[in-house]
């Protein structure tokens, strides 16, 4: 049955659901990870339209360096085919896990779910392509042809352009619309330009919690929540004075990142992300970690930002 008047909430993944710190990544570790977030969404789906966004990045680092040690015997493929490639391998995942806890709820008859393939236009004038950033796939000892030295060693760097347009918007709004819970956006989206009536795609990573925010804006969701590994956003992180925070105005996270508190590879996307739709119109942003989806839209857990 179809819900009236519910709010549409999109909850964005971090990569921690699937692999957590000192785990290799075995499917059996991934599929256990998820089991915490789905369970909380399986129930949470008899009170929202939900869309759920995730990351990828340890998944498409394994591709690249199953590229790398293969390079002589297999063609490699460009970074849109890899991302579609974990958009693919993550929603059979999330679906498979999501099925199961809909059957422990006995509601797999009446929930429809489908992880759409998504695509995301960027500008090719964006700063970000004649300054790639993005560390990428395997480290190297040695330097390589194109790469960059990072603290893991020399790495693949690619461009993190901002997030555009989301090009199925339409296909998920209308699946939301009728209470498909929709898998959309994952690792940030397959990265295209448009040039007149043609797509073309780019060697770039986009930001998984940017581009989860940008699709809140155009399907018009109530609520975004990003959900990490920690419970709150703090002030002077993993040191002695430690500041959890609770509430966080919009004038207040762009203070705390200009201090510093929230650097650019962790806090920082996600806080800008929650900036963005508040300021949008988003009724509420929230960000908390996995385990705590529901105590967060209930007011219990994480931080939210607010006006």
């Amino acid at each position: 049955m179809i819900k009236i008047d519910a709010k549409t909430l999109i909850v964005a993944l971090g990569g921690n659901a699937l692999i957590k710190p000192g785990q290799i990544g075995k499917a059996g570790e991934q599929f256990k990870n998820l089991r915490s977030p789905l369970k909380q969404i399986a129930k949470l789906s008899d009170y929202y339209h939900i869309v759920i966004s995730h990351g990828n990045g340890p998944q498409v680092g394994n591709l690249l360096i199953q590229q790398e040690a293969a390079k002589n015997q297999v063609q490699l493929m460009p970074m849109g085919v890899l991302v579609a490639e974990t958009q693919g391998q993550i929603g059979y995942m999330i679906e498979s896990t999501l099925d199961e806890e809909l059957m422990r709820l006995e509601k797999d008859e009446e929930k429809l779910f489908l992880t759409i393939l998504t695509y995301v236009q960027v500008d090719p004038d964006d700063p970000a392509f004649r300054n790639p950033t993005k560390p990428i796939g395997p480290a190297y000892k040695e330097p390589q042809p194109g790469f960059k030295k990072t603290a893991k060693g020399w790495r693949r760097v690619v461009p993190s352009p901002i997030p555009q347009k989301i090009i199925q918007w339409r296909e998920i709004k209308k699946l939301v619309e009728l209470d498909f819970i929709v898998i959309a956006c994952g690792g940030g989206g397959i990265a295209l330009i448009k040039k007149k009536n043609n797509f073309y795609g780019v060697e770039a990573v986009l930001d998984k919690d940017l581009t989860s925010e940008r699709l809140a804006e155009q399907i018009n969701a109530d609520i975004l929540l990003i959900a990490t590994d920690v419970e709150y956003v703090a002030l002077n992180y993993k040191k002695p004075d430690q500041v959890d925070l609770k509430i966080m105005s919009i004038a207040e996270a762009r203070k705390y990142m200009k201090e510093g508190h929230f650097p650019p590879g962790t806090m920082g996307p996600k806080v800008e992300a929650a900036i963005k739709f508040i300021e949008f119109g988003g009724e509420r942003a929230i960000i908390t970690s996995i385990d705590k989806i529901s105590a967060a839209l209930d007011g219990t857990a994480g931080t939210e930002i607010t006006k």
